[in-house]
């Protein structure tokens, strides 16, 4: 049976959600620039070392719900499948629906629309949270580097796992790219959600069938 949490954990992690959602809110109606972590703090009635406590630095705020990605990026690959190879998994992971991806009905696609021009408009706006989004992107890689070494077996000086991580997390950073571009022209959240996962599936494709054809100039 799954131990439940106890009180104190309970009250802790609510604490941390009414941080989270509060800094958000400030952060959709005013940007992340213009907020500063005393007014969250305020709205979220904490005192300024308590959002400390659970949220290092500003950035944190806005960036919370990603902690879970490294996680779930890494479980998924140790998790494959006899005989599915690392960028399989990897793609699979990218294109399992989840978040406002994952919202189905016309009103929940609606507020997913909305949620994504918010959050993509924030990110835009504010070289801080841009500047953190690339620290993230390079932890994950270094994360994904090593355990693509330690799954194959690869020697300490061998840099074919750091070369596949990096070639894979190109993939996620060019996905989310396409998704930041697509959501400020106006695209609807569940077309959006299609188009990302054919793009997905093509680029995880040229990984795996690999680029020894890929841009050869026609013979003449």
């Amino acid at each position: 049976m799954t131990a439940q949490p106890g009180l104190r954990e309970r009250k802790k992690k609510r604490t941390r959600q009414v941080i989270a959602d509060a800094a958000r809110t400030l952060f959709g109606h005013r940007g992340f620039e213009a907020v500063t972590v005393a007014e969250v703090a305020r709205a979220a009635e904490v005192s300024e070392a308590t959002v400390f406590n659970y949220f290092p630095t500003k950035e944190d705020l806005f960036y919370s719900r990603l902690e879970a990605f490294e996680e779930e990026m890494l479980s998924a690959i140790r998790g494959r499948e006899p005989g599915e190879t690392i960028p399989r998994a990897f793609g699979r992971f990218v294109t399992a629906p989840r978040g406002v991806f994952a919202m189905r009905d016309p009103d929940e696609g609606r507020e997913a629309t909305k949620l994504l021009q918010m959050t993509n408009r924030i990110i835009t706006e504010s070289p801080a949270l841009l500047a953190r989004e690339r620290q993230i992107f390079a932890r994950y890689t270094v994360s994904l580097a090593g355990l693509i070494a330690e799954e194959t077996g690869a020697r300490e000086d061998d840099v074919t796992p750091a070369v596949v991580a990096g070639a894979l997390m190109g993939v996620h950073r060019a996905l989310i790219d396409y998704v930041r571009r697509r959501t400020l022209a106006g695209v609807e959240a569940p077309e959006l959600a299609r188009a990302t996962r054919r793009q997905a599936r093509r680029a995880i494709a040229a990984l795996e069938e690999g680029l020894a054809d890929y841009g050869r100039r026609p013979a003449r």
